[in-house]
């Protein structure tokens, strides 16, 4: 029973932050991530080549910023390791990172697939390489990669061929993990929007019909629920973040 204080009762909540890492932060989803989950008491470890869509963050003493060569192995390793050494415990990471190409099968060189596999999937590779055995030390921890809508519709990824082999692999290594970390309270999870409300998206495309379109707001609260407490039962979820697109 809660001690009796004048009538009232008294109870003690213990809020333990959780620590996260989001790269492709200064992106256009992910400024709005970064602002999500700070917003909802994380401490947030951002990646990113600048800061300049983060100013909202800069002054908050539970936001840091680093600049970092994510397909550098050895610098991503170093990151690591200093990030578990600060703060003991990392319990999400978040890829975010990335790059788009078009081209199909006929105009799709060597080169292009190693330039989209070097920005999509060795960009997520090397640091959640790192930080799943930290996670399963813990028996806890988020990875959410970034899928693409043409993966899962091959149909629409003739355009695209080199960017959807890219994101293909992620779907692969979420499912390796998975299997790895069966029965401990680890998750691989893919977040697969259609196209994202975004300035650039909207230049690009003045003609389509923007209203369909998934809002970076709509995807950064699905990460953030996957990182909570409400997503502890959560086992190997693909999310397709579609709206109507």
């Amino acid at each position: 029973m809660s001690p009796d204080f004048g009538g009232s009762r008294f109870f003690c909540i213990f809020h333990i932050m959780k620590t996260i890492i989001i790269t492709g932060a200064n992106g256009n989803l992910g400024a709005v991530t970064v602002k999500k989950f700070i917003e909802n008491d994380y401490r947030v470890i951002a990646v990113a080549r600048s800061g300049s869509e983060l100013g909202f963050a800069k002054d908050n003493k539970n936001f840091e910023l680093h600049q970092l060569d994510l397909a550098d192995e050895s610098a991503s390793l170093l990151f690591i390791k200093e990030a578990i050494s600060l703060y003991g415990s990392i319990e999400a990471g978040l890829f975010l990172a990335g790059g788009f190409g078009m081209g199909n099968i006929e105009n799709t060189t060597g080169d292009d697939l190693k330039k989209m596999f070097t920005l999509n999937f060795q960009t997520a590779y090397h640091i959640s390489r790192m930080l799943f055995q930290h996670m399963l030390q813990n028996d806890y921890g988020r990875l959410i990669f970034i899928g693409a809508k043409p993966v899962i519709q091959p149909e629409h990824a003739k355009n695209s061929v080199a960017y959807t082999l890219s994101k293909s692999l992620l779907f692969n290594l979420a499912n390796i993990l998975n299997a790895e970390a069966k029965g401990k309270n680890v998750t691989a999870s893919v977040v697969v929007p259609s196209t994202i409300d975004t300035a650039p998206n909207r230049e690009s495309m003045p003609n389509a019909d923007w209203s369909k379109w998934v809002k970076s707001e709509q995807v950064a609260d699905v990460l953030e629920f996957i990182c909570s407490d409400k997503g502890l039962s959560l086992r190997e979820p693909v999310y397709k973040v579609y709206n109507d697109a």
